[in-house]
């Protein structure tokens, strides 16, 4: 491709990124105007009623207020750090009311979250506030960025951005050194090889892991080698979890990060390598807030005509300023890992920052543009993920029919097929439940290693079962249904029968030694309709009250980089005409059954799933694995 066709690519991205915005702002103000409140309270993008607790200037001397849930405290919510929001009041005798102003969450610990507000007028107004809640907003920030990077690489000439931008939209071979390979003995033989391509690799390397392959180990043991070679490197993801996840992985590594950006999960662990953490402990943090304190009370206190206010204030900034430079020269010179979100690398404390690596992980969740934000700081990129798990979020479907899901990790996978290191070795599942997505999805090219390929809780059980609910006397299975103003679907029929399936399977196990082992359990649907009546019913079932802590019931989305000892997934689809919606996207059911160690039970109504070939293939198979094995498994009731 020249370089014409590569930038005319970009610009029909950008197009298509245009329309996705416009799209998610439409829907974003329509569900504003038209769900009601406690509709977005159930859905977790709201918080309401709530109060307000103690208000202080952070680390990065912004306005911060503490704000607490006072109920639903059992819904999941959405609020994660960097996301917008907006404050409203709301009584019953009058409608709801926004305050004209947007706050960003800063973190969120159960309960109780932070936010920034823009100044102390704002402040006063919500703690003087009756019968107030918060929103999620809609996020601008993000969209610009995305378009700022867009913008940037289509205008790049002459330098490594345009190089880069036009061996990713070409054939023409990838650069590489040339040395002999290294052995990691800890490593299996295909993570070796990933590795020491990744060493090798001029311009990109490409690390795709499979369910279960390892591929955190793997660019861990990448990036700690490159940092043998390189002073510092830029490691980002599309998710805050991901960036927590492969921070926390790179500490217990020995490895100094730097994580801008708060994390999703708030410990001490995870707390202790924010930027936020370090720069409040650095030794002359003190000295610098006392020095804002004084600038705050000189501005409060300011007396007309005083000669004085400027030169004062000037020197007291100046000496913040210096202070400030300083503490940041040493935190990031400290630090041999920078670790932030790809809209987080534009974040102000990396201006004029440059490295020459960067790492994507998850890079097949990213939308192109995202990963172009990070790109211009960088010399070469290692993306590492799985384009046959889940794919990015397109909320329009006419962008997504043209091309705007597919990710620049795919994009460099068709053209450079070659560059590509899969990881071939799975330790999580037993070999029949890897089976299926291996042949599918990897050309059968994964392998289970032998400690976990016939790993099991009870002794002759078939590790992956297909149950549906039972057929009426009319011959009708049960049906699915929409609720909710969002037409969430739902199949309640299904659900009690995916409880009662559990609960026979851990009296077949025994309650004690479920506790005492500690099996834990994942139930999957892809509908958040269908989690949250599963949750309810749950929580409802007696029986289930000593194992709540060992259950978790969440969407496919939810359960990514997840793994359980036992795996439900309510498929919920049930009609005549065959109809299985956003089913058809293979790769979330691909995440939906590699989550299990070492039992998968699928409740779906077979008539309806197994139209589709993918889930007839997947439904022979079951079967397959039924007829071989001991007769355990009860008879399936399909119907005609």
């Amino acid at each position: 491709m020249s370089v014409q066709s590569s930038i005319q690519s970009l610009m029909q991205q950008r197009l298509l990124l245009q329309l996705e915005y416009e799209t998610e702002k439409e829907a974003f103000r329509k569900q504003t105007e038209t769900i009601g409140l406690a509709r977005k309270v159930k859905r977790g993008d709201a918080w309401w009623p709530v109060k307000t607790g103690k208000s202080y200037y952070n680390s990065m001397n912004q306005l911060a207020l503490e704000i607490h849930r006072t109920a639903d405290d059992d819904i999941e919510h959405n609020f994660e750090y960097g996301r917008p929001v907006r404050f409203f009041t709301s009584r019953t005798d009058s409608p709801i009311k926004y305050f004209n102003f947007t706050a960003t969450v800063s973190y969120v610990d159960g309960d109780r979250m932070v936010v920034i507000v823009p100044d102390n007028n704002r402040l006063l107004e919500l703690q003087n506030a009756e019968g107030l809640g918060v929103q999620l907003f809609f996020d601008e920030t993000s969209y610009r960025l995305m378009f700022e990077g867009l913008d940037r690489v289509i205008k790049a000439r002459g330098n490594r951005l345009a190089e880069l931008r036009d061996l990713f939209y070409s054939h023409r071979p990838f650069g590489h050194y040339t040395f002999a390979p290294m052995a990691f003995p800890y490593l299996n033989k295909t993570q070796e090889e990933a590795v020491n391509e990744v060493l090798r690799a001029k311009d990109v390397a490409i690390v795709h892991g499979p369910p279960g392959t390892g591929k955190t180990t793997t660019l861990v043991e990448a990036i700690n080698e490159t940092l043998m070679r390189e002073s510092q490197v830029l490691v980002c993801a599309q998710s805050n979890m991901a960036v927590d996840w492969i921070s926390e992985k790179l500490v217990d590594r020995g490895i100094p990060v730097l994580r801008i950006g708060n994390p999703t999960r708030v410990n001490d662990k995870m707390l202790s390598f924010t930027y936020e953490r370090r720069f409040e402990a650095h030794p002359d943090y003190p000295q610098l807030w006392s020095i804002r304190k004084a600038l705050r009370e000189l501005r409060q206190h300011r007396k007309r005509g005083d000669s004085s206010y400027h030169q004062k204030t000037e020197r007291l900034k100046s000496r913040a300023t210096e202070l400030e430079v300083r503490i940041n020269s040493e935190l990031f010179g400290e630090a041999r890992v920078i670790a932030c979100t790809l809209t987080g690398s534009a974040h102000r404390l990396l201006q004029g920052q440059r490295y020459n690596t960067l790492f994507i992980d998850e890079a097949a969740q990213a939308l192109e543009a995202a990963c172009w934000i990070p790109m211009r700081k960088v010399s070469r990129v290692v993306l590492a993920g799985d384009h046959c798990q889940l794919p990015p979020t397109v909320k329009s479907i006419a962008a997504l029919k043209a091309g705007l899901g597919k990710t620049l990790m795919e994009r460099i996978v068709e053209n450079h097929p070659d560059e590509v290191s899969l990881l071939k070795i799975q330790y999580r599942m037993n070999d029949q439940i890897m089976r299926f997505s291996s042949d599918w999805f990897y050309h059968g090219e994964v392998e289970s290693a032998p400690s976990v390929k016939y790993r099991g809780i009870l002794d002759y059980d078939i590790p992956i079962e297909w149950r549906q609910a039972s057929i009426d006397d009319e011959g009708t299975p049960p049906a699915e249904e929409f609720v909710g103003e969002s037409f969430g679907r739902i199949n309640k029929t299904e659900a009690q029968l995916t409880l009662d399936t559990l609960q026979r399977y851990f009296e077949k196990i025994g309650k004690q030694r479920v506790l005492d082992e500690r099996i834990d359990v994942g139930v999957i649907s892809p509908y958040r309709a269908q989690v949250q009546y599963l949750r309810q019913q749950l929580r409802k079932r007696e029986f289930f009250k000593p194992f709540r802590h060992l259950i978790s019931v969440n969407t496919v989305d939810g359960f990514q980089g997840q793994e359980r000892d036992i795996i439900v997934i309510s498929l919920v689809r049930s009609n005549d005409e065959g109809q299985i919606g956003f089913l058809r996207d293979l790769r979330r059911m691909n995440v939906a059954i590699t989550r299990a160690r070492m039992k998968l039970i699928i409740m779906g109504n077979a008539s309806t799933m197994t139209r589709h070939p993918f889930y007839r293939k997947l439904y022979e198979y079951v079967q397959s694995l039924n007829r071989d094995g001991l007769d355990s498994m009860p008879e399936i009731a399909v119907s005609d």
